[in-house]
């Protein structure tokens, strides 16, 4: 049985569990609390041909609306770091705006952009997550991952390839990160603190975080030429479907103003895209992922 394995709770709700409020569920939420618990878990689930779904924090991914008819697998208490020296080891389901700020206090420096990504360190490393002009993958020195025969392995940086939001881990699905090294630079404790105070004010400034939302919705087709820019001169901001949002205050963010479904923000995506694709011959890229159990 399952509940032997791991924490276990039935017919969960996973509203809590995605950073768009979607309220949708599962037959089962798992939440392994170290490797041995998740190889035993996944085993099980492999064993009786049981579908299953890894979940990081549940940003930057659109959840569908119908109940999962298998196992979702929380990384929430896979959560540790450790700094030694300019070394730091995370397990991949410590939060990412976390690590930076203890680095910072350790007067390192290299994340400063990711305190506010609201993702896991595994995830993040998984779509190479980015901000102010970094990638997450500069970062990082190896990764201790699971393979689809349940072996635990180390990939060196050598062995993943990457891109824009993107790695081989992400676009082949053969190995489930466990633990993340990153090296770091000595920096200034003061110096960061500023960088990041400033970095607030204008995400503040610039971004709805007053509604859920799984930050922004597609990639800019170049530097020069913002999503949000297009998105807003095509009259976007404040078009609604269902409780979905066009954000007034960001056209590259879709907010829930209270039970936005799955379908609704689909929708929008799409009607964007068409819009897009027909006024500028753009394609836009979605950069959260849809999720289709």
């Amino acid at each position: 049985m399952l509940n032997n394995i791991c924490e276990i709770i039935e017919d969960a709700n996973l509203k809590d569990y995605n950073t768009y409020k979607i309220d949708t569920s599962t037959k089962y939420l798992a939440f392994p609390k170290n490797i041995e618990e998740l190889i035993n878990l996944l085993r099980y689930i492999k064993d009786n041909n049981m579908k299953y779904f890894l979940l990081g924090n549940g940003s930057n991914i659109i959840l569908p609306d119908e109940k999962f008819d298998g196992v979702v697998i929380s990384f929430k208490n896979l959560n540790s770091h450790v700094i030694d020296g300019n070394k730091v080891v995370c397990q991949c389901g410590e939060m990412l705006p976390k690590v930076a700020m203890d680095t910072i206090n350790h007067s390192l420096t290299g994340l400063e952009w990711a305190t506010g990504i609201p993702g896991t360190v595994g995830a993040s490393v998984l779509g190479n997550a980015g901000a102010y002009l970094h990638e997450i993958m500069e970062y990082v020195d190896e990764i201790k991952v699971l393979d689809d025969d349940l072996n635990v392995i180390t990939l060196s940086k050598n062995d993943i390839t990457y891109g824009y939001r993107t790695t081989s881990l992400k676009e082949d699905k053969k190995y489930i990160i466990l633990e993340v090294t990153f090296v770091l630079e000595n920096g200034d404790i003061e110096e960061s603190k500023a960088l990041v105070q400033d970095r607030l004010k204008r995400r503040t400034e610039s971004q709805p975080l007053d509604f859920p939302s799984a930050g922004s919705v597609f990639r800019n087709p170049s530097k020069e030429l913002p999503a949000g820019k297009i998105i807003e001169e095509l009259g976007y901001k404040g078009k609604t479907i269902g409780d979905a949002e066009v954000s007034l205050k960001h056209a590259n963010f879709i907010v829930n103003k209270g039970n936005a479904k799955s379908s609704d923000i689909k929708e929008l995506i799409q009607s964007i895209k068409k819009d897009v694709k027909e006024k500028y011959d753009i394609d836009l890229i979605c950069e959260q992922e849809i999720i289709n159990w």
